[in-house]
């Protein structure tokens, strides 16, 4: 199945929900919501998808389509199956921004070579911020790199894939989306908090919010419920390439449900594990040297839908798997959509799926 094919098949996804969606207006949010999930699941051909969608702080439909194991039909559980969920790590990572920027142990705007003196100086000055928003002209993948199945024992020693890389713009003066930005702000993150970064985040982040089931992906250790990953391509669905993601725990290795993501995104919504003028300014669009606005914050997106509802966002790829999460700040809503599948497009799926809850509020 080529990739041409494969989006076709997602619009006419799309086609059949909102029929669905506009033959059954008698019937509940939920009910409608699973014959939405299960026509997409059928018409894109993914071999699995987890759906958590919240009001207010509490989860109101939650439901797994398909299989998280397809060999062993083992069936997605939303609050059971572990996926790679990507970049939306990065959402995560900038809760711990936000956290150590409060306890006054981080300076959004001091050089990093405050946290890391041994870093290479480069032209300009690399922040906190700057790392945080992509504004820092740290580059992204190259090569096969997204593919890496090497192991790495350390944050610290991730850098070296980029450390003496020159950067791609003077920070400040463009954007340029970079997963290993957020490997040296992580970095940053230890030095700053003391502690290493996979504790600090089991410690303050996850554990905090109720993230039980949120864990970096690591390849050695036995984690249950762990999905497999796959491939579509050729008209056939095939397991991934084997891979290692210990090269960018920050801003894309990360397992976790569509549940922990809920929970996590709804944290936002209330002043408990941050404060309103932090979450304000996460969720505000950096700008660049010359005013030009990037619609993106602090490890979150932003932006304005059709209907002029604002939406902060952040969508994840991974080697088998792809994340949509999505706040409606002003209605309160979350929204966490989840495949092990690389590349799927699913933003369709969410899309539906977000009227049919709002629709009924």
């Amino acid at each position: 199945m080529n990739r041409r094919y494969r989006y076709q098949s997602f619009f006419v996804g799309l086609i059949l929900a909102i029929f669905l969606v506009s033959c059954a207006q008698e019937e509940s949010p939920a009910k409608r919501a699973e014959e939405i999930a299960n026509a997409y699941l059928l018409e894109s051909g993914l071999p699995g998808i987890a759906v958590t969608v919240a009001v207010n702080d509490q989860i109101i439909w939650s439901h797994g389509f398909g299989y998280a194991d397809l060999e062993q039909h083992v069936p997605v559980i939303p609050a059971k199956t572990r996926f790679r969920v990507g970049s939306t790590a990065k959402s995560m990572t900038a809760m711990a921004v936000g956290q150590l920027y409060e306890a006054g142990k981080l300076d959004l705007d001091a050089p990093i070579q405050v946290y890391l003196p041994d870093y290479p100086v480069k032209e300009g000055v690399v922040t906190a911020r700057l790392l945080a928003g992509h504004l820092a002209g740290i580059r992204h993948y190259q090569g096969d790199e997204f593919l890496s199945a090497r192991a790495y024992s350390s944050v610290y020693e991730a850098l070296d894939i980029f450390k003496n890389d020159p950067l791609l713009f003077l920070p400040g003066t463009d954007y340029s989306y970079s997963t290993y930005g957020y490997n040296l702000l992580s970095a940053v993150i230890e030095a700053a908090a003391g502690e290493d970064f996979l504790s600090y985040m089991a410690q303050h982040v996850f554990g905090p919010i109720g993230m039980t089931r949120t864990v970096a992906d690591q390849v050695l250790p036995i984690i249950s419920d762990r999905s497999r990953y796959y491939e579509i391509g050729d008209g056939e669905v095939t397991n991934s390439a084997w891979v290692d993601n210990s090269n960018k725990w920050a801003g894309g290795g990360i397992l976790s449900t569509s549940e922990d993501l809920a929970k996590f995104a709804s944290a936002h919504l209330s002043n408990r594990f941050l404060k309103a003028a932090t979450i304000k300014m996460m969720w505000t669009s950096q700008v660049t040297a010359s005013g030009e606005q990037t619609g993106y914050g602090i490890g979150w997106s932003m932006r304005t839908d059709d209907l002029g509802r604002q939406v902060i966002q952040h969508n994840g790829g991974s080697v088998g798997g792809t994340t949509n999460m999505r706040i409606y700040p002003d209605d309160a809503l979350v929204i966490a959509v989840i495949t092990n599948t690389s590349g799927a497009a699913i933003g369709s799926l969410t899309d539906a799926l977000v009227e049919t809850f709002l629709d009924n509020q």
